[in-house]
């Protein structure tokens, strides 16, 4: 016993000097080697396809790649289905649909990013007679947070991208806080680092990134915008070092990597269709995208950026089917310019979060037992022609003998009034032209089509992708985020 305990107390004197010993070391002669934890960086990419229900993304593939073709949005690993309902309305309209997405609480239709008691007030008359004075009065509702403004809290970048205005409900609910959602005046004040109006939530020096239309917004009446106040927000914006583009040649020669802050607006309203899109002075979502992605990427802490495909809603409530599903195709383009831009820095996604959905649906349909017909082309229509019977692939009629297409909508503006009967060359030159307005089952105003209420389409690759799954509502999509990339 005594050998064994001597033993003990020499090995215990001895281990008292070894830890003595390497903390003298540590804390004197080697501190100048200790090199500190450098997490990795925390990249968010959430796109946004504005109307995109499922119905539009199938009409989408086989126009662009056939009906066993794949489009990058249908490659992503993990799925959802979205619930899209306000907090007032079972059918809801952009700005409370982006923002639960955004800020995880419902809101009331037209209301962006505040509490779910905030009541929708539309703008009055100001001074130059336009309805874009602020009505919401006080005490209505509070702001609500972002996950961008979350992101900027971290000291993490962030930046937005849409071929609408800028001001406009999908990226505004990124970046402000409103009751209504036509106040587009102070939704553009919100971006002005250090201006009036400016949203302090994003820190001192706001967006790091804003692409998109909207120069109307920005410019004061004296140059053609619809500012009351006088004030040249590009102007502002340009005075706190941000590089600025108005069309895709000035866009091209900014060097990203030479660039910590950018600005651009290509349009005075919104972007072009993609299919009326003039490459020398409008660039495309997927150049708007990389090119963001660039000079967020600077950051090493990370970056959230959202883009949004914004016009395919507008085509659809136009019930231009052949601009929604080319617009649809050119968002696809952008994710996948982004997933390959990714994977260049962060190979396996690993500290890379992407998101794609949308924020509604619409009421457009496909028709009838149609046969195959492959992708659209200059000699073949596709999806964009008439319903042609699988068996003897002669076009089927109607009760009335006519023939219908493929793509029509549950209301729109074009319904023939009577029967349909004295339609007369009803065929595919008709309907798949670019500015063909599809049939309607109900006949509302022009441009007057609207959303649908069904669950939309949500996929999800890397970081966290896994977390996405079964039938979810909007506003877990924000906590899912959230928690995928600790903001």
């Amino acid at each position: 016993m005594k050998p064994n305990l001597l033993l003990i107390s020499v090995l215990g004197a001895l281990s008292v000097l070894a830890s003595g010993c390497s903390s003298n070391t540590n804390n004197t002669n080697n501190s100048s080697t200790v090199q500190p934890v450098v997490e990795p960086p925390k990249n968010v990419i959430f796109f946004l396809g504005d109307g995109m229900g499922m119905t539009t993304m199938t009409a989408a593939r086989i126009y662009a790649v056939g009906e066993d073709g794949e489009l990058t949005i249908d490659t992503l690993p993990e799925t959802a289905f979205v619930k899209t309902f306000s907090n007032d309305a079972q059918v809801t309209d952009s700005a409370p649909s982006m923002a639960a997405y955004m800020t995880g609480v419902k809101m009331n239709n037209e209301v962006l990013s505040m509490s779910p008691e905030t009541i929708a007030k539309s703008p009055v008359a100001d001074a130059n007679g336009n309805n874009l004075a602020n009505n919401c009065g006080t005490g209505n509702g509070t702001p609500v947070t972002t996950l961008l403004e979350a992101a900027k809290a971290k000291g993490l970048s962030a930046g937005v991208v849409t071929t609408t205005r800028v001001t406009h409900a999908t990226p505004a609910a990124t970046y402000s806080h409103i009751c209504h959602r036509d106040l587009e005046n102070d939704i553009a004040a919100a971006a002005v680092p250090g201006g009036v109006g400016f949203n302090t939530a994003l820190g001192t020096t706001g967006l790091d990134v804003l692409l998109g239309g909207g120069k109307q917004f920005f410019v004061p009446a004296k140059d053609g915008g619809k500012r009351a106040d006088g004030r040249d927000l590009i102007a502002e914006m340009k005075a706190k070092n941000y590089a600025f583009a108005s069309n895709s040649t000035e866009f091209a020669a900014i060097d990203a990597s030479k660039t910590d802050r950018l600005f651009g607006l290509f349009t005075s309203s919104h972007m072009s269709y993609d299919l009326d899109r003039d490459p020398a002075k409008e660039p495309s979502l997927a150049e708007m995208t990389t090119k963001a992605m660039d000079v967020l990427a600077k950051n090493s802490k990370g970056y959230f950026l959202m883009v949004e495909g914004g016009r395919i809603d507008h085509a659809l409530h136009e019930t231009t089917a052949k601009k929604a599903l080319q617009d649809t195709v050119a968002f696809d383009n952008a994710i996948k310019a982004a997933i390959a831009k990714a994977k260049v820095a962060d190979p396996e996604l690993k500290n890379t979060l992407i998101v794609v959905t949308a924020d509604h649906d619409h009421t457009l349909v496909l028709n009838g037992y149609a046969k195959r017909t492959g992708k659209t082309s200059a000699t073949n229509p596709g999806v964009l022609g008439v319903v042609k019977n699988y068996v003897t692939g002669a076009a089927d009629k109607d009760a009335d003998g006519v023939p219908y297409s493929i793509i029509g909508f549950g209301n729109g503006e074009n319904r023939t009034q009577g029967a349909r009967s004295i339609l007369t060359n009803f065929d595919e030159t008709l309907t798949s032209g670019n500015t063909y307005h599809q049939e309607a089952v109900i006949r509302v105003g022009a441009g007057s089509e609207t959303h649908g209420g069904a669950d939309v389409f949500l996929g999800a690759i890397g970081k966290g992708a896994d977390t996405f799954y079964g039938t979810i509502d909007n506003t877990k999509v924000f906590n899912l985020i959230k928690a995928a990339v600790g903001l």
